[in-house]
């Protein structure tokens, strides 16, 4: 009989073996603002135009070079637990406004480290959470003050381009102008009267070639595809969507055929030719003189099409399809036959073209009231069209913003120096302990700015009391100018760099969330993890210089 151990006694008794847990203010607490710390320490240096790039290499060895937060804690998946909290949080601010996910990481982690002074101090969990949500309160009250000005036309590609350029600077600075005017462009030639805006209708194609100056938009889509049959230009197109294969139909009962001679076998696949031939000339007599297919095209079906003078395109995506039937007004059918009138889509041309050395196909609309627009990007290597692509996104997003909340505040560290200095006043005047968490909640407010000026070689602390010095007497709009020489300020509403209101406005809601959940906690409980005994590693050929090295595929044993 085997011998048995008893477990020492306490919470570890309780559980399986493999279990682990922690608890109390030195092991749980600490431990977790620690681990969000280096998270929001990661992500700091990327913060603001200047910000580093990260280069993250996902678990499919993709390699991406970014700065934008929500990209890198994306392909990072984050382990650990508290980690994971501030990761959502950035997630949800992703979701509502698309934009603003490293001020919640950078906000969020400084909460946490001045949190932990306080506890340290004395202060208990309780009082710093109390403290917390009433600071949190009096910022969201403070936020309307701080405005500086409010969007009056968004049909206004000119104004529209001033909005968006702060957002599109983060990323791509240096380009901001020309990329700013572009999303721009893009986003009120879509926009309805109504007031209802859709992020997907603006559409991204990356080419490869040229530089980010030869980018361009275009009313319509555009495909990395080429035309299937010899037409590859149809003008005034009348367009036949089908989301099945443009092959002759197959039964769906199995049968089987008897032929007795040459002649029989002639007449039966004559009968399929007749038909195929029948069916695409329906589709002309219909009035179409293009067809879009979400399936295979059969080589007879090809022929026909030819000799019927059908412009032939293949989408192998069902949501490109979609997307096209939306943008041409056409509704996909699902087996071939000859669409109504109502059922085709229509649009100005459809014509491939070469962009450096890909074909594309590009449906166009002449006149600007069109569902969809495109931005095609151009760029030297892969990952500058990704890390375009999401400054593109994020323009688009804060297009979005905007129409769902005009109102904007200055930004580059103006409206975080603001708050702080009126909530380290609302500080002064609460009585109880927490006051010293509402001072750290205004201090917290530093940290953006400084992260700012840190990225840019500027000195922070200068930086900070410069901004204070100026916000003293009353200038509400100064913020960092990160063109100036060391740490100079100036008005950021003159310089035309602003936020929108509903980004800064759910960034402190969820970064102050994220930070009072991962505070609550006071005990971790990891259960033993699921799955068996890892399978070990194979070992190298003992012959080799290192372990490291891949194993031969030569046998040792003759």
């Amino acid at each position: 009989m085997a011998l048995h151990v008893p477990k020492a006694p306490g919470f570890a008794q309780m559980l399986k073996d493999g279990a682990r847990h922690f608890s109390g203010l030195e092991e749980a607490v600490f431990r977790n603002i620690k681990a969000c710390k280096e998270l929001s320490q990661t992500t700091r240096t990327a913060y603001g135009p200047n910000g580093m790039n990260k280069m993250v290499i996902n678990h499919l060895e993709k390699l991406f070079v970014t700065n934008d937060a929500a990209t890198i804690l994306r392909e990072l998946e984050v382990q650990h637990p508290a980690a994971k909290m501030i990761v959502m949080a950035s997630h949800m601010q992703e979701q509502e406004v698309g934009d603003g996910t490293n001020f919640v990481l950078v906000f969020a982690g400084a909460l946490l480290e001045l949190a932990e002074e306080l506890l340290r101090m004395g202060l208990s969990v309780s009082q710093v959470i109390e403290g917390y949500e009433q600071a949190c309160k009096k910022a969201l009250e403070i936020l309307p003050d701080c405005v500086c000005t409010s969007a009056k036309n968004l049909h206004d590609v000119k104004e529209v381009t001033s909005y968006i350029r702060t957002a599109v600077m983060s990323k791509q600075y240096g380009n901001e102008d020309f990329l700013a005017n572009l999303i721009a462009e893009a986003c009120v030639s879509i926009f309805p009267e109504s007031g209802h805006f859709n992020v997907d209708n603006v559409r991204v194609c990356k080419i490869l070639g040229c530089g980010v100056t030869a980018s361009s938009i275009l009313h319509g889509m555009v495909f990395k595809k080429e035309a299937e049959g010899d037409i590859t230009s149809v003008k005034d197109a009348k367009i036949a969507v089908f989301s099945c294969p443009f092959d002759s139909m197959v039964t769906e009962t199995k049968g089987t055929v008897l032929i007795n001679s040459a002649k029989e076998l002639m007449d039966f696949s004559k009968g399929e030719e007749d038909l195929m031939e029948a069916q695409v000339k329906a589709i002309k007599e219909a009035g179409a003189n293009m067809v879009v297919t979400g399936g295979k095209v059969a080589d007879m079906a090809l022929h026909y099409a030819n000799k019927y003078n059908l412009m032939l395109v293949r989408l192998n995506s069902k949501w490109d399809l979609r997307r096209l039937c939306k943008t041409v007004g056409a509704v996909a059918l699902p087996r071939i036959m000859a669409p109504t009138p109502d059922e085709m889509g229509h649009c100005s041309s459809v014509y491939l073209t070469e962009v450096g050395d890909t074909q594309v196909v590009i449906f166009k609309h002449e006149k600007e009231d069109c569902a969809i627009s495109t931005v095609v990007i151009r760029g030297s290597t892969d990952n500058l069209l990704d890390d375009i692509e999401r400054a593109v996104d994020d323009g688009v997003n804060t297009f979005k913003v905007l129409v769902r909340d005009k109102r904007l505040l200055p930004g580059a560290g103006a409206t975080e120096i603001e708050l702080a200095k009126q909530i380290t006043s609302y500080g002064e005047s609460c009585p109880g302990l927490e006051q010293y968490a509402i001072k750290k909640f205004a201090e917290a407010f530093e940290a953006l700015p400084r992260a700012l000026a840190e990225n840019s070689g500027v000195k922070g602390r200068e930086l900070i009391s410069k901004l204070y010095a100026a916000h003293h007497e009353g200038n509400k709009n100064m913020g960092h100018d990160i063109e100036g020489d060391g740490p100079a300020v100036k008005d950021m509403f003159e310089a035309g760099i602003m936020d929108p209101y509903l980004v800064k406005y759910w960034g402190i809601k969820l970064a102050t969330n994220a930070a009072i959940t991962v505070l609550r906690v006071d005990q971790i409980i990891m259960a033993k993890a699921a799955g068996g005994p890892k399978t070990p590693k194979q070992r190298g050929h003992w012959d080799k210089d290192s372990w490291d090295e891949e194993p031969d595929n030569f046998e040792t044993h003759h």
